[in-house]
């Protein structure tokens, strides 16, 4: 039997969190179902790109024993590690606007029907499919209905509800889900990691694996974290001038890049969401665990309704309004002035 966070099973494939995923692979691969299609479907950061290039990997390694695929070291598996192998191509959205052009997919498709250079397959990788207007997933239609036998196509969306079903009823649909705590942390440990540092990015990553990994790598990642945390405390101790001047920044942030301010907002949503589980005696699930004598005393200044408040607007924020064109600063400005005021700022 496995447990949830046992890493031994596939350590060649280097995914975690997805043994069943892998299993289903990998039973096709043996029993020579293997189909042309594959949509890769689930939230950012859990590792559907890392699943995809894994699978991409084992169609087309050389090791002679099929249950060594993917080893990693053979020619084929370095040449796809580096993104240069001839018979891998990819399609990645509009560097403006993120989504994936009709002329790009059609180039692929092209490309995708002749026969491969050096592999037993030519495989296709379209990141963030559900991006792509209609009319690009229109162009996946003639490679979808008369695929070539050495044609695979693994697509990678976060919604499948942005996905044409013309396209759906001809792919093998792989539902992933976040991998829970358990497995992340492990994974974390294994990666050098103290227990501390482990088991609060596991809490922080919300079964976002990539982040989780990405942070772990990446110092700047909860330093930045830490003042954007230090940024709301202060906020909650800021009169309205104050606040209307850190909407203000915000907002510049904002316009641009829409990314960095919902980072911002998401790291204050764990913190709202904190308050909200303290205010309910339920401590042991709180995220921050290194802000938790902070949060406990918080918790006793701010009255429970007033922080599920903060955490319900925090929240239709990011969802409502900053994936719009709305005013953010002007609904940055309202925001701020839902929070709770402490103090000497209540005065």
């Amino acid at each position: 039997m496995h447990t949830a966070h046992d890493l031994t099973r596939f350590p060649a494939w280097g995914v975690y969190g997805h043994d069943w995923a892998i299993d289903f692979l990998e039973r096709g691969l043996r029993y020579g179902r293997t189909r042309h299609a594959y949509l890769f479907l689930g939230p950012d950061h859990i590792g559907k790109t890392s699943l995809a290039a894994a699978f991409a990997m084992k169609l087309n390694c050389q090791h002679e024993d099929e249950a060594q695929r993917p080893c990693g070291v053979c020619r084929s598996c370095r040449l796809l590690r580096s993104g240069n192998h001839p018979d891998l191509l990819t399609v990645v959205g509009d560097e403006r606007s993120g989504q994936i052009k009709i002329d790009s997919v059609r180039e692929v498709m092209n490309l995708l029907a002749l026969k491969p250079y050096a592999s037993r397959y030519r495989v296709a990788l379209l990141t963030d499919f559900d991006r792509a207007q209609p009319r690009a997933q229109d162009a996946l239609l003639k490679t979808l209905e008369e695929p070539a036998s050495h044609a695979v196509l693994l697509l990678i969306a976060n919604e499948r509800s942005a996905i044409l079903p013309t396209i759906l009823s001809r792919c093998q649909v792989l539902p992933l889900r976040p991998p829970d705590q358990a497995t992340i942390e492990a994974v974390l440990r294994q990666v050098g990691l103290a227990q501390d540092q482990a088991a609060l990015l596991a809490r922080l990553s919300g079964g976002r694996i990539g982040w989780a990994l990405g942070a772990a790598q990446e110092g700047a990642v909860l330093a930045n974290r830490a003042a954007y945390l230090d940024s709301l405390v202060e906020l909650l101790h800021s009169k309205r001038q104050a606040r209307f001047k850190q909407a203000d920044e915000l907002g510049k942030v904002a316009a641009k890049d829409k990314g960095v301010a919902r980072y911002v907002v998401e790291t204050w949503l764990s913190y709202w969401r904190d308050l909200v589980l303290l205010g309910q005696g339920q401590a042991a699930l709180i995220c921050n665990l290194d802000r938790e004598a902070e949060l406990v005393r918080l918790a006793g200044l701010i009255l429970a309704d007033d922080a599920l408040r903060a955490l319900r607007e925090t929240r239709h924020f990011l969802v409502e309004v900053l994936p719009t064109n709305a005013n953010v600063r002007l609904a940055l400005e309202v925001l701020m002035l839902e929070y709770p005021f402490l103090g000497q700022a209540a005065r």
